[in-house]
């Protein structure tokens, strides 16, 4: 008995030892999650919180870095993280093809690649975390449309953060879809990034222009909508708007009647949801599909999504 007892606490020993190990294994992966964004834009703060939590859960090492628009800065960044070897990579795509030396220079060394936000499925990556964007530009118009908004003859304002970024592209061939046909006309305008030459450039365009309708291509030009309205005396709902809605103030815009619809990417699931695909194919797993992000929203819709940043 005294012999069974023994063999009993040595399994006991064995097997806790062997869960402590696959622990530490565990949180021996590595991952390097590389963004585009700006730490402090407010899509990619909320992603951020969402990556952050995945990786505590998970009990993997991530290092997050933002290169705020600085395609260079982001290559850098990529090709040191294929240079330190590690479980997984997470990237953003803002230009298409920049990605394609990189992607098969990690997959050449095994490591898995996911992309997240903005895709390029030429690359041959992985996975893919996000909306469709070319598919988001084709909702937007359709709404404008469906609605009977827009009407040929009309020229819609595209405001954007960063022109000939893959967003815009993209989004831009999804609406150039719905309008060409229909004889609409639109202009994609550089509003810049910061947030006050935002409203500023937004503002005189509308001056210069009263457009019928317009469609936010980014988060931050969707943000200032209210601000532009109110600055230049425009009524709420006097002029349709659609676009992206992944913040406070555009959820907030959608409530109170200055935005129609806007499109929402749930941002902090898509922070999580790369970091647990890398997880998965750093453990084996084959991880061969995309999870899409997106949903449209309106004024009868957006209160989940206000309840949501009162908890922050």
């Amino acid at each position: 008995m005294r012999i069974a007892r023994l063999n009993i606490a040595a399994a006991a020993a064995f097997i806790a030892a062997s869960v402590l190990a696959g622990t530490a294994h565990a949180q021996e992966k590595t991952f390097y999650l590389l963004s585009h964004g700006g730490p402090s834009d407010a899509f990619w703060i909320d992603w951020n919180a969402g990556a952050t939590k995945a990786c505590e859960q998970l009990k993997v090492k991530c290092n997050i870095s933002f290169s705020g628009g600085d395609m260079a800065a982001q290559k850098e960044a990529f090709n040191s993280a294929i240079a330190a070897k590690p479980d997984g990579i997470g990237t953003t795509s803002a230009q298409p093809g920049l990605w394609n030396a990189e992607v098969k220079a990690a997959k050449d060394a095994g490591i898995p690649i996911v992309f997240f936000n903005t895709d390029d499925t030429a690359t041959g990556r992985q996975a893919y975390v996000g909306a469709d964007l070319r598919q988001a530009g084709v909702t937007w118009a359709k709404f404008l449309v469906d609605n009977k908004l827009v009407k040929q003859g009309d020229r819609v304002f595209l405001p954007v953060e960063v022109p000939g970024a893959s967003y815009q592209q993209l989004e831009t061939e999804g609406i150039a879809s719905v309008f060409d046909p229909l004889g609409i006309k639109y202009d994609v305008v550089d509003a810049g990034t910061d947030p006050a030459g935002i409203v500023a450039k937004m503002s005189d365009y509308m001056l210069a222009n009263n457009p019928p309708a317009i469609i936010a291509l980014g988060d931050s030009v969707a943000a200032a909508v209210r601000k532009v309205f109110d600055n230049g005396g425009i009524k709420p709902g006097s002029i349709p708007v659609v676009g992206w809605g992944n913040s406070k103030d555009t959820a907030e815009a959608v409530r109170d009647g200055y935005v129609n619809a806007a499109a929402w990417q749930f941002p902090s699931a898509q922070g999580f949801m790369p970091v647990a695909l890398l997880d998965l194919a750093a453990s084996g797993e084959p991880i061969g599909y995309d999870i899409q992000t997106f949903s449209l929203y309106d004024k009868s819709s957006v209160e989940p999504i206000l309840k949501l940043y009162e908890k922050k």
